[in-house]
């Protein structure tokens, strides 16, 4: 520049807009980064809430139940994989719980919760149904020696969870 002129060179100018640049695409791909770590931690938490959720019901309805029946009721129209019931012993009315599968998107599954409560004369005074989970793949519950065992899986986008619980019913006294 010439003594008394005002403005920037070109060279000036190239070198700003190059700086200028590499902090854009820094901050671009920052941005992605942290958007897809997002997503990914949304998934994730998706999947081990939805398995935790079914591992938390089926396992504490199965503390109280007198009877578990680890198939499907075919006397309903529901599909069925574990049917359970209790009777209170102060009241007499008798608890009938099922986890009944529905069909979801993606070949996934929603878990549902279907209580029926009777009193003591087998008159229906509650009957009540509980989203338990989405995006269920699978749940397996089978009885090994004097416990049962619950598989779960769930998928949520491309991260997926599943967990193993042992769970020992209460014995009468």
């Amino acid at each position: 520049m010439r003594q008394g002129e005002r403005g920037f060179t070109l060279l000036e100018l190239s070198v700003v807009i190059a700086i200028s640049a590499i902090i854009a695409l820094g901050s671009g791909m920052t941005a992605v980064q942290m958007m897809k770590g997002s997503a990914e931690s949304n998934a994730l938490m998706t999947v081990t809430t939805q398995v935790n959720n079914v591992g938390y019901w089926v396992s504490r309805d199965i503390l109280t139940a007198q009877s578990v029946n680890a198939s499907d009721d075919t006397g309903t129209g529901d599909t069925e994989f574990v049917v359970m019931n209790w009777k209170n012993w102060e009241t007499g009315e008798i608890h009938d719980i099922r986890y009944i599968w529905l069909a979801s998107a993606d070949s996934l599954q929603k878990v549902k919760r279907k209580q029926v409560i009777r009193d003591k004369n087998d008159v229906e005074i509650s009957n009540k149904v509980t989203l338990v989970a989405d995006n269920i793949y699978s749940a397996n519950l089978t009885q090994e020696d004097a416990r049962w065992k619950l598989i779960v899986e769930a998928h949520s986008g491309d991260r997926s969870w599943n967990r193993e619980y042992f769970i020992s019913q209460v014995q009468e006294q």
